[in-house]
Order: C-alpha cells, then sequence, then structure tokens
C-alpha cells in the first residue's frame, strides 16, 4: 500500500473523516490511477489463493487488541444489516481480511470475489475498493457498483472506515460489503459511527495507569459516542485524545503533545482528585484553554470509579407492581437476589426460577436454551450474582463471535512463545480467569467439534493445559452454557459431542421468547422506567401497547428495548409514546405483514404517522454499552448546530456529512438547534 499522508498533517476533524460526493469522485479517480500503477487489470480474475494458515494466525495475534474490541461492535452492526445481502468485516492495517459477519445467501457471492478472512483487499491487490482506498487515503468512503476497478468487484457495494488506534495510527478498518442492487445511504454513517466506537472502546484499556477525562459542551452528551476523550499521565503530560476531544479543544493531535492537563484545563492535575470525590450526583464544569465551558468526570484507575457518578452503581429499579426483591447474605452486606428481579410474573420465567434456586449452590452445570436475544446471557449473571460464588469473577466467552483459530488460546491460555506473536508474558485464558467463580459458555453450539473434546477434558478433570505449556494448572468453576440451538439436532448430525452434552446439562432450562410471555406489558413498563431518569416517567397510548402485543418480535427484548429507547427518545421523559415515535421500518413491517391481524384504529394510527413521519430514518443500533447509533446521530447533530449557532452548512462539514442529511432530520431535532 502507498504510504499516506501523516495523520496530523490532514488538519483537524471532529469525527472520523469522511468523503464528500466531490471529495469521494476525486478519491476514486485518484485510486484507479493508482491501480493502474500497479500494474492491475480491469479484467483480471479474482485470487482465490488461500493464505497459509499460519500466516492468518499470526495476522490475528498480532491483531489481538484491535480484534477484542471489534468483535462485539461488528455484531451490533451485523444486527442492524441482517437480512440485507450484506456482511461485516474487520481487516488488518494492511487490509487483510482478519474475520466477517454475513448473511448466508451473501457469503457464497462474497467467496467468489475472494472476500473471505486471509485474504488481502489492499489497493496493490484488488485496486480501487472501499478497503484498500480508505486505507491508502485514511479516509471513510463508499465504493459502489462500477467505481470498483476490477471487474469482479463490481457486483458489490462496500462502506469502509478506518479505525485509528489511541496513539493516532491506523490499526486497522471496520467494512460493510453487499450486492450493489442493495445499496443503502445511511451504510456508510453508521459504519463511521462504528469504528469510532471500537476507538473509543480501546482508550479503556490500553492506559491502565493513566488518568481519563470525559467531557462534553453539554452533559447529557457525557458517556456518549461524541464525547472527548483525553488521557494523561498522573504527573499531568498529555498521552492522546480521541477525535471529539481534539474538536472541542481545537488543536490537533501533533498540537496536543506539546501541552500538559494543566494547560489545557486551567487547574493542576493534583486537583481532579478532591474535585471528583464526595456525594454529588452530578459532573463537573471546567473551561479548556480556549474559553469553551465543558462538563467533565474523571475516571481515576487506582479508584476503579466513575467519581461523578455514584448512582450509575445503584441497585436496579424495582417494577411498580412486582413484589420486594428478598435480601441475600453476602459477607457483610446485604444485596438484592438477581434471580428474583428477572420474575416479572409470567409462569414460564417463574418455573425456570424455582428450577434455579433449587440447585443453587450445588455446583450442578446449567444450560440455557432460547431463541437470540431472550436474555440467557442476563440469566447467567443472576444465577452466579445469587449464588456461593457472586464474590469471584463471572467470565463470559462468546463461542460465535471468536475465530475458530483464536478461540482454542482465549479459552485455554498459552505460554510464552507458544506460537508466532503470542505475548510476551503469555496468557492465562478464560478458563483460569474464571477460578473461583463462574465460566458462561455462550452459544457452546458453535463451539469448534476439536475443541469439545478439550473442554470435555477440563471439566472432567478439573485441570488446565495452556497452548505451549508441559504443565497442569487446576481450575474450580462453576459452568453455564447457553444457546439457541438444537443440541439434539446437533448430535444426531455428529456435530457436538454427546458426552460434553451431559456434561453440560445438569439442569436445563428454557427461557420463552417475548412473544410467548404473559407479563409483556410489565415488561414493556419496566423498560421505559429504566430509559428515563430521575424518577421521570414516559406513557405509552393503548394503541401502541395493543400494536407491541401484536407484533412477533423475532429480535425479542433487545430489539423491544431498541424500539422503546427509540420512542422515549421521541416523545421526550414525562410525554407519551404515540404511533409517529415509533421506528418507520418498524411500522412498515407491521402494515406490510400483519394488515390482516390489525384492528382498524391501529392502521389508521399507522396511515397517520406515514402522514407525519420524516421521510428517512436513521438505521438504529446500540453499542456494547446500551447507546444507540440513531439516538446518537441525532445528539451528534443538534450538538454541532449549537455549537455553530444554526449555521447547518458549518455543523454539516464538522460532521462530515451533507446538508441535506440534516435537513432530512429536522423534525426529529430539538427546534432551539435551527437557526
Amino acid at each position: 500500500m502507498t504510504a499516506s499522508k501523516p495523520r496530523e498533517a490532514r488538519g483537524l476533524r471532529a469525527s472520523p473523516p469522511v468523503a464528500s460526493a466531490m471529495d469521494s469522485t476525486n478519491l476514486i479517480h485518484q485510486s484507479h490511477r493508482r491501480s493502474l500503477d500497479y500494474g492491475i487489470t480491469a479484467h483480471a480474475e479474482p485470487d482465490f489463493s488461500s493464505p497459509s494458515r499460519g500466516l492468518l494466525n499470526d495476522a490475528l495475534d498480532e491483531n489481538r487488541f484491535l480484534f477484542q474490541h471489534a468483535a462485539p461492535v461488528m455484531e451490533t452492526l451485523y444486527d442492524q444489516i441482517v437480512n440485507t445481502h450484506s456482511m461485516v468485516l474487520l481487516t488488518s492495517a494492511r487490509g487483510m481480511v482478519l474475520h466477517s459477519l454475513g448473511d448466508t445467501d451473501f457469503l457464497e457471492k462474497a467467496s467468489r470475489v475472494a472476500l473471505t478472512p486471509g485474504m488481502d483487499w489492499s489497493e496493490e491487490n484488488k485496486g480501487t475498493n472501499a478497503i484498500g482506498t480508505a486505507l491508502t487515503e485514511e479516509e471513510a468512503l463508499t465504493v459502489h457498483g462500477n467505481q470498483h476497478f476490477m471487474n469482479a468487484n463490481k457486483v458489490l457495494t462496500c462502506s469502509c472506515a478506518p479505525i485509528f488506534d489511541p496513539y493516532g495510527q491506523v490499526i486497522g478498518a471496520l467494512d460493510v460489503t453487499g450486492d450493489h442492487r442493495s445499496f443503502h445511504q445511511h451504510t456508510l454513517a453508521l459504519v463511521r459511527m462504528s469504528a469510532q466506537m471500537i476507538e473509543n472502546h480501546m482508550f479503556a484499556d490500553i492506559f491502565p495507569k493513566a488518568i481519563r477525562i470525559h467531557f462534553h459542551t453539554r452533559s447529557e452528551f457525557l458517556g456518549t459516542l461524541v464525547e472527548g476523550i483525553a488521557v494523561f499521565s498522573p504527573e499531568g503530560r498529555f498521552i492522546s485524545a480521541n477525535r471529539s476531544a481534539q474538536f472541542q479543544i481545537g488543536l490537533p493531535f501533533a498540537a496536543l503533545k506539546a501541552h500538559t492537563f494543566s494547560s489545557l484545563f486551567g487547574i493542576p492535575v493534583s486537583a481532579l482528585s478532591e474535585l471528583f470525590t464526595g456525594t454529588t450526583p452530578n459532573p463537573k464544569q471546567l473551561c479548556l484553554h480556549n474559553g469553551v465551558s465543558v462538563w467533565a468526570r474523571v475516571k481515576l484507575k487506582a479508584q476503579n470509579a466513575w467519581m461523578a457518578h455514584p448512582q450509575d452503581v445503584q441497585p436496579p429499579p424495582t417494577p411498580a407492581n412486582a413484589q420486594p426483591a428478598p435480601l441475600k447474605q453476602t459477607g457483610k452486606r446485604m444485596q438484592l437476589s438477581s434471580l428474583q428481579y428477572l420474575d416479572t410474573g409470567d409462569p414460564q420465567v417463574s418455573s425456570v426460577i424455582h428450577k434455579l434456586r433449587r440447585v443453587s449452590g450445588r455446583d450442578i452445570p446449567v444450560m440455557i436454551l432460547g431463541e437470540t436475544g431472550t436474555g440467557k446471557d442476563l440469566l447467567a449473571q443472576a444465577i452466579h450474582g445469587d449464588s456461593s460464588r457472586s464474590g469471584q469473577p463471572f467470565v463470559s466467552v462468546n463461542c460465535a463471535s471468536i475465530p475458530d483459530n483464536l478461540i482454542e488460546s482465549e479459552l485455554f491460555g498459552y505460554e510464552e512463545g507458544a506460537f508466532t506473536g503470542a505475548r510476551k508474558k503469555g496468557s492465562i485464558g478464560k478458563i483460569l480467569q474464571a477460578n473461583g467463580g463462574t465460566l458462561f459458555l455462550d452459544e457452546i453450539g458453535d463451539m469448534p467439534k476439536h475443541l469439545q473434546a478439550r473442554l470435555l477434558r477440563v471439566l472432567q478433570e478439573r485441570k488446565v493445559n495452556p497452548l505451549g505449556s508441559t504443565k497442569e494448572m487446576e481450575v474450580d468453576v462453576a459452568v453455564i452454557s447457553a444457546t439457541h440451538k438444537n443440541v439434539k439436532d446437533m448430535i444426531a448430525r455428529g456435530d457436538f459431542r454427546e458426552d460434553l452434552y451431559y456434561r453440560l446439562n445438569g439442569l436445563v432450562v428454557r427461557l420463552p421468547a417475548l412473544r410467548e410471555r404473559t407479563d409483556f406489558q410489565l415488561v414493556v413498563q419496566k423498560i421505559l422506567k429504566s430509559l428515563c431518569e430521575n424518577g421521570q416517567r414516559v406513557a405509552i397510548s393503548l394503541t401502541v401497547m395493543d400494536l407491541l402485543r401484536r407484533y412477533h418480535w423475532p429480535g425479542n427484548f433487545r430489539q423491544l428495548h431498541n424500539l422503546l429507547r427509540t420512542a422515549v427518545v421521541m416523545a421526550g421523559c414525562e410525554g407519551e409514546i404515540l404511533m409517529e415515535h415509533l421506528p418507520d421500518d418498524f411500522l412498515e413491517e407491521i402494515e406490510h405483514g400483519y394488515n390482516a391481524h390489525l384492528p382498524p384504529n391501529v392502521l389508521e394510527a399507522i396511515a397517520h404517522s406515514h402522514a407525519t413521519a420524516t421521510p428517512t430514518a436513521v438505521p438504529s443500533t446500540p453499542d456494547p454499552d446500551g447507546h444507540r447509533l440513531q439516538d446518537v446521530a441525532l445528539s451528534a447533530m443538534a450538538n454541532m448546530l449549537r455549537l455553530h449557532k444554526g449555521n447547518v452548512s458549518a455543523a454539516a462539514k464538522a460532521l462530515g456529512v451533507s446538508r441535506n442529511t440534516i435537513y432530512r432530520k429536522r423534525d426529529q431535532l430539538p427546534p432551539d438547534v435551527l437557526g
């Protein structure tokens, strides 16, 4: 790949760089010229030669930190594009595909153009394409159909954003590729936001002894995708800052290196400990060197707590008509029963909880069955929380999200030098991390067959043998597993070991799908209560509740929570959720698929909502912390408009979007932000 211009030389940007329509055309044109220089011909056949497994393993190990933070975001992003003939890809900084998630019907087409893990999609190898060109230019862009240099790739539409590490260097790229006929104008925005989400999450892990300050001009944007994050040494020396921080401070990354905490925030770093202690639940206001006032909270790693938000660790709210949850003794303190909190009145759920209480404390393995989104992970945490091991680690492993060639080292650990690219001090692995506590094997049905025997041996002998080690280490874990698959059918097909199944299924419980539950209204009210703060309440109209009851909820609780979160934002706390507050795609699915089952008043309400709705809605996506990309996008637009005093052109330029994008959302934005 050709050397790209240093990040500092490209100027200051408020968010991941994105090319405008004209800039994009120029970038594509320049990329085509580079492709010719590389000697690539448009009619060349895709290179199907598979790299050696060792090369891919080396790349995965080299990019372990990137994958660790990207994998959950990829799953969230894929949830939003599922069934759109598309796939999500993560690549290295050199353009090698590391991991992919895709629709089954598109995977075959992807394999025909060599769009699979291990393949090189740099410009030098594939000519103009979103991955290679985005990495070369360090710009987020879409390459659609005929814009690809090679004819074989013109059946694709690809949107890609580079991912920068906390030191300002390109570490990889996130891409959504699909059939060129399924192009959607909002895909690039989703990819850009997801890439920024990955970048922000990296800050939490890469500076273990640093002081991390989170800030924004508006306090409600703290904890969202658009907050600024700046990192300083304990002595106050500047270490790093994300893009939103650079924009708010008004200095590019290179210039910030010459600053300290005191020169940027006007107070000595020693004042932070006193300033951000105490019982006040509110963030503190600080003044930046450029005179801009911001709200801030500080993470002091040594204290391992958010200093400005002690209320963040309060117990979950109790449903209004639920019985008080029983208390259980844990050492010197009492705490709410986690299992009781999940019991909201459905007979099937109550039966599950009753069975789990009977085996609590006996270290009987539990297998949780249920559709995706039914809350299997929450139930596993509740089982751990009510057990005698609650003070010990709860370690979750998603067997479906870790590549086959990484899951062995992730589970069992490895010694120094066990393979090329291994960490200098090795890794103890998830099983040993859970020693004394609970190991949750989520999506156990996706565990590779060759590792099932190793797991069985660990469960039988209670000993772990890390890769590259001749020593066995004793381990004491309670095991909970979960899957949405029919394991007995997998056993019959030879895809799952029968002996492992019987080792895991000491007690098998099944969580009902949301559409099967009798406590739907209470669940809705409970979610709504959690979405509003400070005791505020939001009502829900009878028509909307009737509609929600009739829907089949293929995404179960995750889908319901996301939909209600959007509705609360649209209606505002202390308001009432009406039909026009529901997402357009949800209403369209209801209208087209369920007309025969809807009463006239519901159909009339849907028709009215279409008449008053905005033309296009940004697809909704929750991030790993529970935020939604739709909410984040609207918040970012509103914030930039306030910063630029209603100037749409300036706000659009700062966000890297067109003015029309903001105009299309004007009815969803606060009235005070538009000039």
